[in-house]
């Protein structure tokens, strides 16, 4: 290496600069200190006589920093690389700057580029040996796909992308396949505001306090606890949901599995979905949604949690999505039964036929537009139980392809499971008057 940084970061910086994968996701909420870690990597890569594995770098092999547009990542990122790494005449190692380019030259000859995905032709036709990419999901992917990609492959150059979560876009995905993927050239990584052990934590109280109100809660999931959330589906309105903490009189209860595989035993599998199990109460409200179980688990905790789900509201229908998966717990649920003494008929759980958004939209969305999907949870209380979270979080992106939509899932198949009572009548009462216990379908 040319020259030598000694240079301040905090815990969750070190961790992103200490890993050995190429390719680096980062999502962090605001002042997290992204910028700052752009910075530093930016000056170690190119002060690089050579790669990790070996391979001998010139000043032909360039290290881009790109912003969504120029002139902000040079507002960003000139003052932190002039402040970090010095000019040689007060001892640092940047040799020259040219302020119309964006083109720092370090003591050894190399070059860092300050450049805008805004002009992806100004990208094209160097070989790079390291690129950040701040804030990618402000970017075109192609961008990345296209042009950034190719240009590392020479000398195998490594890449950072660093951002705060909008929306479950191509950064959403990026960062998924990084955090859930088998190639161990990516790793993904998450922090939140408070990950900066320099920011006031006073500060982010006060921001996220700003509020309580629901309204905002997407804006501080996302901003400072670097969570990707959307605008909320119009299927499944916010403020349609029903919360009532006290289990109703009447009714039966099911439980509706909607299982996505499972975790070998002694081991870890990484896969996106989670397997669900809603635990419905069915009465003249609606459904009264006491919980929905969810997690990667192995076949045989799987038939424990289904059995004991069922046992202890003392359920009256169990389904499992018709599958596989279905066919692997058979006999784990067989097991367990025998030994706890008790017997589930378990009922195959169908496709019907239709597109998983249609079916969930079948079952779900005109109970939840009249209000009788009643969550076990209090409406005054934030962050909800973890389960409440993740269903309206599920509801809310849906339908979105890129979306998890395990809870809601298993949540339509009770619609398979539940028997309707026609009318609540009671012989002698001399009228023929009824009560339609189910308005959505009209009985």
């Amino acid at each position: 290496m040319a020259g030598t940084l000694r240079l301040p970061l905090h815990a969750g910086q070190i961790a992103i600069h200490n890993s050995d994968a190429r390719f680096k996701v980062v999502v962090a909420g605001r002042r997290f200190g992204k910028s700052y870690l752009a910075a530093v990597e930016l000056l170690i890569e190119a002060l690089r006589d050579e790669t990790p594995e070996g391979r001998k770098l010139t000043e032909e092999n360039e290290v881009y920093y790109i912003a969504p547009i120029k002139a902000q990542g040079k507002k960003i990122m000139v003052p932190k690389i002039k402040e970090i790494g010095k000019f040689v005449h007060e001892g640092g190692v940047i040799k020259d700057y040219h302020i119309n380019d964006g083109v720092f030259t370090l003591i050894n000859g190399r070059k860092i580029s300050l450049l805008g995905a805004d002009d992806p032709d100004a990208l094209r036709g160097v070989g790079l040996s390291y690129v950040v990419l701040d804030e990618y999901a402000d970017m075109k992917e192609e961008v990345w796909e296209e042009i950034l990609r190719p240009a590392l492959m020479d000398v195998r150059g490594r890449a950072l992308f660093i951002g705060t979560p909008k929306g479950k876009n191509h950064f959403y995905r990026l960062y998924q396949d990084a955090l859930l993927g088998d190639d161990p050239d990516w790793e993904a990584f998450t922090f939140t505001s408070l990950d900066n052990p320099t920011l006031p934590p006073e500060e982010v109280a006060k921001q996220a306090d700003l509020n309580n109100e629901r309204a905002n809660k997407r804006i501080i999931e996302q901003e400072l606890y670097a969570k990707f959330v959307t605008r909320g589906s119009e299927t499944f309105p916010s403020e349609r949901w029903v919360y009532d903490e006290k289990e109703p009189a009447d009714g039966y209860y099911v439980i509706a599995c909607d299982l996505a595989g499972f975790k070998k035993e002694g081991g870890e599998v990484k896969k996106r979905d989670n397997s669900a199990i809603a635990v419905v109460k069915i009465c003249k409200r609606g459904w009264w949604i006491k919980e929905i179980i969810y997690g990667q688990w192995g076949v045989r905790e799987t038939a424990e949690k289904i059995i004991g789900a069922a046992y202890s509201t003392h359920a009256s229908r169990v389904g499992i999505e018709r599958g596989i998966a279905m066919e692997a717990v058979l006999p784990y649920m067989q097991d367990v039964m025998k030994r706890m003494g008790v017997f589930y008929t378990v009922e195959p759980l169908s496709h019907m036929n239709q597109r998983k958004a249609d079916r969930i939209e079948w079952a779900l969305a005109g109970r939840h537009e009249k209000g009788r999907l009643i969550l076990n949870a209090d409406p005054n209380q934030w962050p909800q139980k973890a389960w409440v979270e993740k269903l309206l979080e599920e509801a809310s992106d849906f339908p979105d392809p890129l979306a998890h939509d395990d809870l809601i899932d298993a949540l339509a198949y009770v619609d398979q499971l539940g028997e309707t009572v026609l009318f609540d009548w009671h012989p002698g009462d001399g009228t023929d008057d009824w009560e339609p216990l189910d308005d959505i379908a009209g009985v």
